[in-house]
């Protein structure tokens, strides 16, 4: 079947099952491999994408959900050589050790953010709660989040 959808900002089309997860549409057909596999259950997180601007688990939605939709992954956030604003975040906050997490952290971060200029802590927490890292401790994470929901607010003035 081909599902037709915008990915990161392009409109793009795969020959495929519609069963198959989104997870392996994006990184087999379209090389995409920010989108991690974790645990392949739809538990961690590692595997998050926004599905219209949804923090969704990629390795468990079928890719023919995302026909006609729009799917951003961690490559479509920077432009260029720039750094998302919530990405630079993360690397001055020290909220990056392994990695593996991020991009679904990062991710869910931007869905949060779309939607809520000055989120309380309480807010970041339930936002990231599908992602989880077995690394940082959270600790520098929210602070990430808190400092990118700044920078965004001043862009938005």
């Amino acid at each position: 079947m081909k599902i037709e959808f915008v990915l990161n900002g392009k409109e793009v089309s795969a020959e495929t099952d519609p069963r198959r997860s989104l997870l392996r549409v994006l990184r087999e057909d379209f090389c995409l491999t920010g989108t991690k596999e974790g645990c392949g259950k739809g538990e961690c997180g590692a595997c998050t994408v926004l599905l219209d601007g949804e923090p969704v688990n990629s390795c468990i939605i079928p890719a023919g959900q995302a026909a006609g939709k729009t799917v951003l992954t961690i490559e479509g956030l920077s432009r260029g050589n720039r750094l998302h604003p919530i990405q630079a975040a993360f690397i001055e906050e020290g909220a990056v050790q392994c990695g593996f997490c991020i991009p679904g952290m990062v991710l869910s971060a931007k869905s949060l953010l779309d939607k809520q200029n000055d989120p309380s802590i309480k807010d970041i927490k339930k936002a990231i709660s599908g992602n989880i890292c077995r690394c940082t401790g959270y600790t520098k994470i929210i602070q990430a989040v808190k400092k990118a929901a700044g920078k965004l607010a001043g862009k938005k003035r």
